[in-house]
Parts: C-alpha cells; structure tokens; sequence
C-alpha cells in the first residue's frame, strides 16, 4: 500500500504503534496520529520512539465507541472490525465518519471471506472470531452492508500476500 498521498495518517486502536511507526518510518514526509485506550498508550509512546517517529505521532487517548479524534484525512482500522458485532462495527465506523473529510480515506484491514464454499485460512479466522471474542470474519458483500450503514461507500479491496485485505472506504 502506498501512503505517500496521505498527509495525516490515524490509526485507531493503534495498539502498541508498530504499525503506524513502520509506516510513519517509511514515510518521512507523513504526520501520524494513533488512538487508543489509556492503559495501552504506554507501550505506543516506548515504540514510536523506538521507531524514531515519535515527534510526528500524537497520541491520543480514548474509546472508539464513544468517539474518534479530528485531524487525519485517511483513517486505519487494523484487526478492529473483526473483534465486534455488526452494530458495535457500524457504531466505530460512524463514529470515523463524523470526523473523516469528505475527501478522506478509510482503511480497514483484515481478513476477507472469499464467496463459494472452498475452504480458506479467513474461514477458520472467523470460527475463531466466533468462539473466542464473539467477533465475525466477513464477506466483500457484508463490508459493503457495514460501510454504506456508516456513511461510507465501498471503493476497494486489495490483498495482500497473506490472508488479509486492506478494504478502503470512502466517505458519501
């Protein structure tokens, strides 16, 4: 994927910030943003400053359920929607959309279920999802279902080499 387009990079639920500190690493030029709980911002601080990027990421506490911060004109969700229901999805995504530019970019990453019934790595993904946090792998068609409920229009899907996506949105 390819961030040099990207002036303001949030990544929400950022976890640790090894992702967005390889990206940030990566693109010197792009400023960064990563969102996340209070109890988990520690660790980012200690790895955005291992990556040497943390004088261009803010951090910012707080719950995406609640809200999501202002400031980014493309903003990542990896490994988030899988973790919660539909509506609990739609309610992050709204929340994205009420602070994304209608020029902005969503980018969620995960795994995608291939339609048919062949069996696939995103298949047993999504028995885990099922059994362990009650989350769901889903489907092209339920992306585009979750998106356009949030405001948003389904532009994209690209695999990677493994089996994750990066499934882009756009604001409508």
């Amino acid at each position: 994927m390819n961030f040099s387009a990207i002036h303001v990079l949030a990544d929400i639920g950022g976890g640790n910030g090894s992702l967005i500190g390889a990206v940030l690493q990566r693109y010197p030029k792009l400023k960064g943003l990563l969102f996340e709980l209070g109890h988990v911002v520690g660790r980012a601080r200690k790895s955005l400053k291992a990556y040497g990027v943390d004088d261009r990421c803010s951090i910012i506490e707080g719950n995406f359920f609640e809200s999501v911060p202002s400031g980014a004109d493309t903003y990542l969700l990896r490994h988030i929607i899988h973790d919660w229901t539909d509506e609990q999805s739609v309610q992050i995504l709204n929340n994205c959309r009420k602070v994304i530019p209608n020029n902005g970019r969503l980018l969620i990453i995960e795994a995608v279920i291939p339609t048919g019934n062949e069996r696939c790595l995103a298949m047993d993904f999504d028995m885990v999802m099922l059994t362990f946090p009650g989350g769901i792998e889903r489907t092209e068609e339920e992306y585009r279902f979750l998106l356009e409920h949030a405001g948003f229009q389904l532009s994209s899907i690209t695999p990677t080499a493994s089996v994750i996506s990066v499934v882009e949105g756009k604001p409508i």
